[in-house]
C-alpha cells in the first residue's frame, strides 16, 4: 500500500492536470521519464510549451492559516528555472472541493501566502470545465 504522503502527491499532480485541461491547456501529459517537472503542457495563448512542478499546499496554523508551498527537489534545492517553468500548489483539505493556484518558479524553497493575498499574487485555476474556452481557441484556430 502507497504511502499517506505519495497517494496524496499523486492526487494533486491528477488535479493539477486536470485544472490545466479545464483551463485550456494543451496536450497536458505526465513524462514516462523520470524529470525535473511533473507535467507539461501547451499554453493555450501561444501555443508553448511549459512545464510545472506540483506540490501540494500545506496551511500553516502557526502562520494564521497562510497557504504554504514547500518547493524543494529531492536533494532539498529549489527547483531552478530550468527545472520547471510554473509551480503548482494543489490544496486538498478533508471533504471539501480542492483548490488550485499556479505561478511562476522564482527559485525559492518555499512560497507562502494568505488566501487573500494567494488570489492576488497566484493565479487560481478552476477544476471545473469550462466548454467555452475551448470553443474560442477553436476559433481562434480557423
Amino acid at each position: 500500500m502507497a504511502h499517506t504522503t505519495e497517494s496524496v502527491g499523486k492526487y494533486s499532480e491528477l488535479i493539477a492536470r486536470a485544472a490545466l485541461l479545464a483551463n485550456g491547456w494543451g496536450a497536458v501529459s505526465k513524462s514516462e521519464t523520470e524529470e525535473s517537472f511533473d507535467i507539461s503542457a501547451r499554453d493555450p495563448l501561444n501555443g508553448d510549451w511549459k512545464t510545472f512542478q506540483v506540490k501540494t499546499i500545506r496551511k500553516r496554523d502557526d502562520r494564521n492559516g497562510e497557504l504554504v508551498i514547500y518547493a524543494r527537489n529531492g536533494r532539498g534545492d529549489a527547483y531552478e528555472q530550468s527545472d520547471a517553468d510554473y509551480i503548482i500548489g494543489v490544496l486538498g483539505e478533508n471533504g471539501e472541493i480542492p483548490r488550485v493556484w499556479m505561478f511562476e518558479n522564482r527559485g525559492l524553497t518555499e512560497y507562502w501566502a494568505s488566501e487573500a493575498r494567494a488570489s492576488k499574487r497566484w493565479v487560481e485555476l478552476s477544476i471545473f470545465l469550462d466548454r467555452s474556452v475551448f470553443d474560442k481557441t477553436e476559433a481562434e484556430a480557423v
